[in-house]
């Protein structure tokens, strides 16, 4: 018997709609327990996630099931997809994992959605059962999210924070029910890799393709192999673009003194795009400064935020700009990535309009574009953060001292 399909069908015909969002009660569903069934048969038989279901029945993976039994089966949620919507949209639209949400519609992330088809959303335990959580020294969002094996974009929204949000010592957050209670942080999955979804973007008025690829923090590159488009293309008004969107998992590192090692060409670049506000954090001293990623193809070109982290940046490198490459730590959306920086301002001119011509730019660059995004900081121009196999601008080799400082960094030689 397909129970999902008679369940699902049962609860549609009562279903009340609110424009494209429908939400689907069953008055107390239950399930009988049949020979051979264990909570992940069940879930898979009725296409939820197990999760939910042990969560319902207060459940975990010691408990015994008997024959004839009853069991609450989760009250789920049915979205009608709208047109440009996809699994990925619909995972952040409701702050559910994104794996669960393809897990429970028998999907994969190379699977496509068309205007009007169902999606079953995985069931969300109600806010009443969240827990409250101290904040310890060193905790982040992320760190809180992996410590009780929660979706970090639930935790964020339980909690009316973003990625930028800080968390202090003492403070109280509250935590996404169904969580464990283990106290240790799961290491990273071993053997994961990274993998591409993808999403989809209605061209608006004033859109060109490099403000879009910089809108998602995607090379233009990218964005223009993914929709057959050259440089030259015109958008109009309306157009839909498919947007690559680049799952990076956690690596794990030797000790917490350590960042993850991510290659820049298919990781680090993703991790930290155009726009990203970051603390970098010197591995040596334990100083750090905030900065901005605001361009930079072959690695991250970067400027302070304000003149107090100008000042903090040269304190580290013995109190003036230098080419000298020091190993760091970048801290971004609770994660804390290996690299190695030179601090030397170059290519642009903080009296001048940015990205337009300049007939001056620092470090003997010359006339040219103007790379100073970030003004009245301190500095003309930005500085090179380098990750693992990134390479220089001038020649697109790699620069042999910023890799031996990564590695040091990432806790591999």
């Amino acid at each position: 018997m397909n129970f999902r399909k008679l369940l699902v069908s049962g609860i549609l015909s009562t279903a009340v709609f609110a424009g494209s969002i429908t939400g689907v009660f069953a008055q107390n569903p239950t399930y009988t327990v049949q020979k051979g069934d264990t909570y992940w048969l069940i879930s898979q038989k009725l296409g939820i996630s197990i999760q939910s279901l042990m969560a319902a029945n207060n459940a975990d993976q010691n408990t015994v099931l008997y024959i004839g039994q009853n069991i609450k089966v989760p009250q789920n949620t049915v979205h009608t997809v709208k047109s440009g919507e996809t699994y990925w949209t619909i995972s952040k639209a409701y702050s559910v994992d994104f794996n669960e949400l393809l897990r429970a519609n028998n999907a994969t992330d190379k699977s496509w959605l068309n205007v009007g088809d169902k999606v079953v959303i995985p069931y969300k335990t109600s806010a009443s059962q969240t827990k409250v959580y101290t904040v310890q020294k060193g905790d982040t969002y992320w760190n809180v999210s992996q410590k009780f094996g929660v979706n970090i974009a639930e935790l964020l929204k339980l909690n009316g924070a973003d990625e930028k949000s800080y968390l202090y010592i003492g403070q109280q957050i509250k935590i996404p029910a169904a969580s464990s209670d283990t106290g240790t942080a799961p290491q990273p999955e071993t053997g994961s890799k990274p993998y591409i979804t993808y999403t989809n973007y209605t061209v608006q008025k004033g859109d060109i393709l490099w403000n879009i690829a910089d809108k998602f923090g995607i090379p233009l590159t990218e964005l223009l192999q993914a929709n057959n488009l050259s440089q030259s293309s015109m958008l109009n008004i309306n157009d839909v673009l498919k947007i690559p969107v680049h799952h990076i998992p956690v690596k794990s590192t030797p000790g917490p003194k350590y960042g993850e090692a991510l290659d820049w060409w298919t990781e680090a670049q993703y991790v930290i795009p155009v726009g990203a506000d970051f603390e970098v954090v010197d591995f040596y001293t334990g100083k750090s400064f905030y900065a901005r990623r605001t361009t930079g193809a072959n690695h991250a070109d970067c400027e302070t935020l304000t003149l107090e982290d100008t000042k903090k940046m040269k304190e580290i490198w013995g109190g003036s700009f230098s080419w000298t490459r020091r190993p760091v730590l970048i801290k971004y959306n609770g994660r804390q990535i290996a690299a190695s920086v030179s601090s030397m301002p170059h290519a642009g001119n903080d009296a001048a309009a940015a990205g337009v011509w300049t007939s001056w730019r620092s470090d003997n660059y010359g006339a040219g574009t103007n790379f100073d995004w970030i003004k009245n900081n301190g500095i003309d121009g930005h500085f090179d953060i380098h990750f693992l196999n990134s390479t220089r601008h001038n020649d697109g080799s790699v620069d042999a001292k910023h890799q031996a400082n990564i590695k040091i960094a990432a806790g591999l030689n």
